[in-house]
């Protein structure tokens, strides 16, 4: 994978519009934290589920072992979502395929460690998404 020194030179839109994504606190993880805790679930947001690990969850349920996160359809290569920029192609074609290995290794270590990992997409209604962190919760009670 390119190496952040490496990035290549990206047009002053762009770059302003990359500065505005917000890495906390986005409306699909805000909307799916409001309907969790409407249904009565109390959790830890933006933490890393293992001390060693330098990943950290959306959502975490650090009792039952439970870890949610709510990938983006960009930064996660959604397979009904993804879009695959022109500009830079291959620079960005590592960058997205570096984030899903990142994912699924951070899947493994977490199963490893005993922890259940629930992975939605942003696109998932709030409804849907809390039915199933509420039903691993309930497998993990």
């Amino acid at each position: 994978m390119t190496s952040s020194a490496q990035r290549p030179a990206t047009d002053a839109a762009t770059s302003a519009r990359m500065a505005k994504q917000r890495r906390v606190n986005t409306a699909p993880e805000l909307a799916l934290r409001r309907e969790l805790h409407r249904r009565g679930a109390r959790f830890f947001i933006d933490r890393a589920p293992l001390p060693k690990l330098r990943r950290r969850a959306d959502i975490i349920f650090p009792r039952r072992k439970v870890a949610v996160y709510v990938d983006g359809c960009f930064w996660h290569s959604c397979p009904e979502h993804a879009t695959a920029p022109k500009n830079n192609a291959q620079w960005w074609a590592e960058k997205l395929a570096g984030n899903v290995a990142r994912d699924r290794d951070t899947d493994a270590r977490l199963a490893q460690a005993g922890w259940t990992v629930v992975r939605v997409w942003e696109h998932e209604s709030p409804d849907s998404a809390a039915d199933l962190v509420m039903r691993s919760l309930m497998r993990t009670a």
